[in-house]
């Protein structure tokens, strides 16, 4: 009997995603390109100068000492949830859905950020081209309608679309820094720099390369659609995190030799002041205008990627928490052909709309303001969450005594984890005001966003239909 394209209450996702794929799905999240035209730049500019890369590897560090505890959970773990699932076994149904909330906005706020980002990227290039000037928000909802079709189907086209644009953007980096290292010697500086500026703050280098590792944990929200989740979860989440700090901090060495140690800060200030991308012209200058061509395309690509990978972890938070009975209980339901959360995937698109229509109505800058601002509030939500699952690691082994890893990762890894998150959070918070480029009182608005998210979600949590904290009979994935 043929199916029809009706909904599935039951909640069910299904795949067959191997290490590889569920990198490509984690990795273009991270957005390799984005992160080197956008975030390294910034790191440059504004944090620690032409040491920026150390940011990158010790964001590394950090996600990789965090991994250690995650990946021994990860076994006891039987639902899609990512953070959300840990943090509740391990500190409770309440606090866990304080958790879930806070991740939703993590990452609907860097979503609309990158929105912004794409707006602006797509009008720059057109401009470039000899096209019209129009509205950021034009292309944004151009996207944002493509996103949406291809969240509402399988998981399986997602990944491989995602695949073609990842290989293609880190690609085209690849060959950038291959360039920059058989040069002899850094290119003329085409600015005047007098001698070398001061730094900035390692914090705020520190922050920008965070951010660039936002969505990693997509490795265990893929679960459902993982083939053998035990194996393959673990695998991608060391995998991801290795590849992409290599990634960035290497990428972010090669262009700090590329502009010589000296130049490098003023020439990232003058590009953040003058509005221009340091990384396309690094390009064109070591490789070729085509190369930069080739690049600025696969910048748009790079964001695509970006948004359709976001769409699909915000989509999965919510047929999890629809499925607890904390969200309505329709966005649970999946499709019969697709299986696909393809209402919770129309949902994501509503509120996309509604975020970027308010933000172009705002009429603030799509990039200055938009991502900048929405990149602080993720990167504070995306250390606050990591801080509560390791808290969660230890407390779930304490309590249920099925220490299989050593106490090493079930204990010691997770409580100086915990330190060290606590440290950087510490950090982030204290330069916040840096970071976004905004008043106080409006930095310190965005700062307590993720806090009081927590706490509304804490007391939301009660609400939920499946009192024991667990998955409702039948419903186990």
């Amino acid at each position: 009997m043929k199916k029809t394209d009706t909904a599935s209450p039951e909640g069910r996702l299904s795949g067959n995603l191997g290490v590889a794929e569920i990198i490509f799905m984690v990795v273009a999240a991270a957005a390799p390109l984005t992160v080197v035209s956008g975030n390294v730049p910034l790191a440059i500019a504004q944090g620690n100068g032409p040491y920026a890369w150390t940011g990158f590897v010790a964001a590394a560090f950090v996600l990789m000492l965090f991994s250690i505890g995650f990946v021994a959970m990860t076994p006891f773990m039987k639902e899609a949830g990512a953070f959300f699932s840990y943090i509740r076994e391990g500190l409770g149904k309440r606090i866990g859905c304080g958790g879930a909330f806070v991740a939703l906005l993590t990452y609907t706020a860097i979503q609309v950020g990158v929105y912004g980002f794409f707006g602006w990227a797509v009008d720059d290039a057109v401009r470039e081209w000899g096209g019209p000037h129009l509205p950021w928000w034009l292309y944004a909802f151009g996207v944002l309608a493509v996103v949406g079709v291809l969240g509402y189907r399988h998981i399986e086209l997602s990944s491989r679309v995602l695949g073609v644009a990842l290989i293609l953007e880190i690609g085209v980096v690849v060959v950038m820094n291959a360039a920059i290292m058989m040069h002899p010697s850094p290119v003329p500086v085409p600015v005047t720099t007098g001698p070398a500026e001061p730094m900035g703050p390692f914090a705020v280098a520190l922050l920008f390369a965070i951010t660039g590792f936002l969505g990693f944990e997509a490795t265990a929200i893929f679960r459902d659609e993982a083939r053998d989740p035990e194996r393959t979860i673990p695998r991608a989440t060391y995998g991801a995190v290795a590849i992409i700090g290599v990634f960035y901090a290497f990428s972010c060495w090669c262009l700090i030799e590329a502009w010589g140690a000296d130049s490098v800060t003023a020439v990232a200030r003058k590009y953040l002041a003058d509005g221009g991308n340091m990384v396309l012209d690094t390009a064109s200058r070591y490789v070729g205008t085509g190369m930069r061509n080739v690049m600025e395309v696969l910048l748009l690509t790079s964001l695509f990627a970006c948004l359709l990978s976001f769409h699909n972890i915000i989509a999965r938070y919510q047929l999890v928490l629809g499925r607890e009975g904390i969200l309505p209980a329709f966005l649970s339901q999946t499709h019969s052909r697709h299986s696909s959360p393809h209402s919770s995937s129309l949902v994501q698109s509503f509120t996309a709309i509604v975020l970027v229509t308010v933000a172009a109505m705002s009429g603030v800058d799509p990039l200055v303001t938009v991502f900048g601002s929405m990149a602080g509030i993720s990167t504070v939500g995306i250390v606050l969450l990591m801080i509560l699952t390791s808290v969660a690691v230890v407390m779930f082994f304490r309590n249920n005594r099925v220490n299989k890893a050593g106490s090493v990762q079930t204990n010691w890894c997770p409580v100086l984890s915990v330190f060290v998150l606590v440290s950087v959070l510490f950090i982030i918070l204290d330069n916040f005001t840096t970071i976004t480029g905004l008043s106080m009182g409006i930095s310190t608005f965005l700062a307590v966003m993720p806090f009081v998210t927590l706490l509304g979600g804490w007391c939301l949590g009660g609400r939920s239909v499946n009192v024991s904290g667990r998955m409702p009979q039948g419903q186990e994935v």
